[in-house]
């Protein structure tokens, strides 16, 4: 299952998306008496039960088709609206790390973003002012489907609700200007999620998929979940093992090299990311993920 949050007057709402397609939850749940989860994190604090609700909701919205709509206009919503908590790995792909001039890490190497960082597929995120050194980060994006507290790498794959693509949007200038990454890693629009979020069952491979990233259509990263440190299960073991995770809450595993910051530095101001560009990820199965960058008004 493929599930989207998009923008219908001013308010969030819940969609399916079938094909070039996406089923209206609420709409099709009013129109056909169906109860249904009113948002993502209704639908995976349901668990089982509210996974079932969709797909019998959608098996019958099929006779219907004035309850889907398109998918490619729709103004999307970041896909995970609110989790209560975003984990970001850093390092977490032995050529960044070198191309980063940073030792390769011994335990996973977490920071976090806010939710004032969220942002959707097709948003135009504002480069603030006081920074210039910017940079993206093609990202797979865990998302938690239930509490999970000291679980084996083994086990944690049954507490996964799904995947989705991220873009780590950093302001280096910021990130260094202490030890702390917080700065230039949590401006608002800087942790763009989308399209949709893909149920586990889809996505049964997460540690073997393709990542990609494009700037204004050249293609700056080309690599594979494969190469990650620290896999998805170990990175879901490990944050549990301290922190426990609960439903909706987001991992962001790391990116490999290619980011602006790898390149030479007589070649990186040439290459920062600025008003007009726009950034495209995409992991292997989940679509791909479009923000456009402007600059302050």
């Amino acid at each position: 299952m493929r599930l989207v949050t998009f923008w219908q007057s001013g308010k969030q709402r819940l969609g399916m998306v079938q094909g070039d397609l996406v089923l209206d939850v609420q709409t099709a749940a009013q129109a056909l008496g169906i109860p249904a989860p009113a948002d993502l994190h209704e639908l995976i604090e349901r668990g089982d039960e509210g996974f079932g609700a969709v797909q019998t909701l959608a098996a019958r919205a099929e006779a219907q088709p004035e309850l889907f709509v398109p998918l490619a206009g729709l103004p999307l919503a970041p896909c995970v609206p609110r989790p209560g908590k975003i984990f970001c790995v850093g390092l977490n792909y032995r050529p960044h790390a070198a191309e980063a001039g940073m030792a390769v890490p011994s335990e996973p190497v977490l920071f976090s973003k806010f939710a004032n960082a969220l942002s959707g597929s097709g948003q135009t995120v504002t480069l603030p002012a006081g920074a210039v050194q910017f940079d993206y980060e093609a990202e797979l994006a865990i998302v938690i489907g239930r509490r999970v507290h000291q679980v084996t790498p083994g086990e944690a794959q049954a507490y996964i609700f799904g995947y989705c693509n991220a873009n780590d949007l950093s302001a280096r200038d910021l990130q260094f200007r202490s030890s702390q990454w917080l700065l230039g890693k949590s401006l608002d629009g800087f942790c763009p999620l989308g399209p949709w979020v893909a149920t586990a069952d889809e996505v049964p491979h997460p540690n073997r998929l393709a990542i990609r990233s494009w700037v204004n259509g050249e293609k700056r990263q080309d690599a594979n979940t494969a190469e990650m440190i620290f896999d998805c299960g170990y990175l879901v073991s490990y944050i549990s093992r301290y922190i426990p995770l609960d439903p909706g809450d987001i991992i962001l595993t790391g990116t490999p090299e290619g980011v602006v910051m790898g390149y030479p530095p007589e070649e990186r101001d040439q290459l920062w990311l600025k008003s007009g560009d726009t950034v495209e990820v995409e992991v292997e199965g989940l679509g791909r993920l479009i923000t456009h960058l402007g600059a302050p008004e």
